[in-house]
C-alpha cells in the first residue's frame, strides 16, 4: 500500500475514534489536547483529517487490481 494511503487511513481512524468519543461521552479529545475546538492547532488537525478523508474517497473508485498493487 502506498505510504500516503497508510497515513490517510491512520488519520481517518484517529478521526473516527475522536468522533466516537464525542458521540458516546461528549468528549472531544482533539479539542481537549489543543485547548479548545477553536484553537488554531485543533483547527489544523481537523483540516488534516478532513483532507485525509477526501484522499480516501479515491480509494472507493480503485479497481481490485489497483488496490492489490498498492498493498505490496
Amino acid at each position: 500500500m502506498m505510504i500516503v494511503n497508510k497515513i490517510a487511513l491512520i488519520l481517518i481512524i484517529i478521526g473516527a475514534l475522536n468522533w466516537g468519543l464525542v458521540g458516546l461521552f461528549s468528549f472531544d479529545l482533539v479539542a481537549w489536547i489543543c485547548g479548545g475546538a477553536t484553537a488554531i492547532v485543533a483547527r489544523i488537525i481537523y483540516t488534516v483529517i478532513a483532507l485525509a478523508g477526501i484522499w480516501c474517497i479515491s480509494m472507493l473508485f480503485m479497481d481490485d487490481e489497483e488496490v492489490a498493487s498498492t498493498r505490496a
